[in-house]
Formats: C-alpha cells, sequence, structure tokens
C-alpha cells in the first residue's frame, strides 16, 4: 500500500511542477482562462525580490515560467494566508512585467504577466463567497468592465473551498485540484479518477514516499516544520493584536465616558468610582477641555 507526501510542501510541489514542463503547463492551461493555450515553458531562476525575512518565507513555494510567446507565468503555493501576501504577489507580477524592458526595445513589445497562486488557507470569508474558491482579477474599468489595461492578472485559488463536480468540460481544471487537495500524508490510496489521466497519474507517482531518499525526506520534513512554525507565529501575532485592539478600545471607551461625565458636572469622586481612573488622571482629562 503507497505512502504519500504533500504536494504542497515546498519540496514536492518544485519535483512536480518545477522540473517537469509538460505537467506545469498542464496544471496552467487548466486553471488560467488564456485564449491561446501554452504550448511550451521555459523555467525562469532568481529571486524577483529579495528574501523575506518575516514570517512568510517558508510558507511559500513558487514556479516561474515564460512561454513561447513570451507572456510569463508565476505559480506559488501560499500554505497560509496574510494580508500582506496580497501585496507581495502584486509586488512579484509587476517586477516580472518591469524587467522585460531589459530585452524588449518597444513597450509594445511587452507580454503579459499572469500569478496563479494557489491559498492552503481561507482569505474570503464573506457569506457570498463561502463556497467560492476561484478569484480572477484583471486590470479594467470599473464602469465598462470589457475595457482592459493588459499586462498583469492574478488568479487565487482556495484550495479548502475547492469540492470536485465531476464537469467533463473542466476535468483537468477539477483533476489537478483534487491532485492537491486529496494527496497528503494521510492517503493510502489514491483516487481512480486521478490514475486513469495520465497526467496526474504521473504527478500522484511523484508523490510517493518510496521515490524520495532518505535526505530529500529530512527535508521535506524541516520544511513542514518551519512552515507549521511559521502558521502559528501568524496566529499568534494576529491574537496579540486582537488582544492589544481590545485593550485600547476598552481604555478609549473609559475616557470618553469619563468626558461625558465631566461634561455632565459629575462629582470627581463618582468618576473617579464608575471609570476606575485616578484623580489625577480625570484632571489631565479635564484641563484638555
Amino acid at each position: 500500500m503507497a505512502h504519500y507526501l504533500d504536494p504542497k510542501n515546498d519540496l514536492t510541489f518544485k519535483r512536480v511542477f518545477g522540473e517537469h514542463k509538460h505537467l506545469c503547463m498542464s496544471l496552467i492551461n487548466s486553471m488560467l482562462p488564456l485564449e491561446n493555450p501554452i504550448v511550451s515553458i521555459e523555467y525562469q531562476t532568481g529571486e524577483l525580490i529579495p528574501e523575506l525575512t518575516d514570517v512568510l518565507r517558508n510558507t511559500i513555494v513558487d514556479v516561474r515560467c515564460t512561454d513561447s510567446v513570451g507572456r510569463q507565468f508565476i505559480v506559488e503555493m501560499q500554505m497560509y494566508w496574510s494580508e500582506s501576501f496580497k501585496s507581495r504577489v502584486l509586488l512579484n507580477a509587476s517586477k516580472a512585467y518591469v524587467m522585460q524592458l531589459d530585452k524588449a526595445e518597444d513597450f509594445e513589445l511587452l507580454q503579459p504577466v499572469y500569478a496563479l497562486t494557489f491559498v492552503n488557507d481561507k482569505f474570503d470569508k464573506s457569506p457570498e463567497m463561502a463556497t467560492e474558491y476561484y478569484h480572477y482579477y484583471k486590470i479594467v474599468n470599473i464602469k465598462n468592465t470589457e475595457k482592459q489595461i493588459e499586462g498583469l492578472e492574478f488568479l487565487f485559488v482556495e484550495l479548502p473551498k475547492f469540492k470536485p463536480q465531476n464537469r467533463a468540460e473542466k476535468k483537468l481544471h477539477e483533476l489537478w485540484l483534487r491532485f492537491l487537495t486529496e494527496i497528503n500524508e494521510n492517503t493510502r490510496e489514491a483516487p481512480k479518477e486521478l490514475l486513469d489521466n495520465e497526467l496526474t497519474r504521473e504527478a500522484v507517482g511523484y508523490m510517493e514516499k518510496a521515490a524520495y531518499t532518505k535526505e530529500q525526506l529530512e527535508v521535506y520534513d524541516n520544511r513542514k516544520i518551519a512552515a507549521m512554525t511559521e502558521r502559528s507565529a501568524l496566529k499568534d501575532a494576529k491574537k496579540e493584536g486582537i488582544k492589544e485592539g481590545i485593550k485600547e478600545g476598552i481604555k478609549e471607551g473609559i475616557t470618553i465616558t469619563a468626558l461625558n461625565m465631566l461634561k455632565a458636572g459629575m462629582p470627581l469622586e463618582n468618576i473617579c468610582k464608575y471609570t476606575g481612573l485616578s484623580k489625577q488622571q480625570i484632571d489631565k482629562l479635564n484641563s484638555n477641555l
């Protein structure tokens, strides 16, 4: 019985989509609504922005490539959502677009950049988007969305919201998302639908634990632990921010209450009793009225 690794991990994601061009092309073509599908790609190396030093540095996995006509694709796996991540995606895509000026002789020769981001977390929790996992953005005229400034396009896929519907017209779209969501360390038997397709069957094969050396498995575990540690750091930071926000809110509320009492002419002793503020603090508030 096969034992699998998680394709969302840095090591495994790059093993599948950063080393096998045909699998990367299939993933991109199945996700992005491209008028002209990709027919060939070349991988790009080098960082678009400096190495991250905050809590996001181990939660992001990316693969960059350029197709035969010069279009650029940035494929990323974001393990845990942070609001600052949106800015990073925008910065990465924008820099990739600007960097073309080194080779292009005319603005008209600049090719579009597509940022395809898989998020292993829910970030749009509004009721109307409770089941919407596919979020596609373009630069459009707000009064006429048919009018577009071409150059940058963004797709965010919320993996936890994805539910297979077995749509024939979106077969590969759903198979790749099932690969990313259903193959993990708890999987003992890969779904038949993934094994019936030659592309996803090949990808599943790269997830078999037996295909990795002891050293590679140590790297896999270390990156998994690093990502989990950073997720805890993000949660702790969020909790601390909420806690501090509550404290500030209570403090502000007490201050406003004390000011209203002063304006109403209540005795100093009563204001101290009901707000918990000292006479010195109330005197200071009174001097600012």
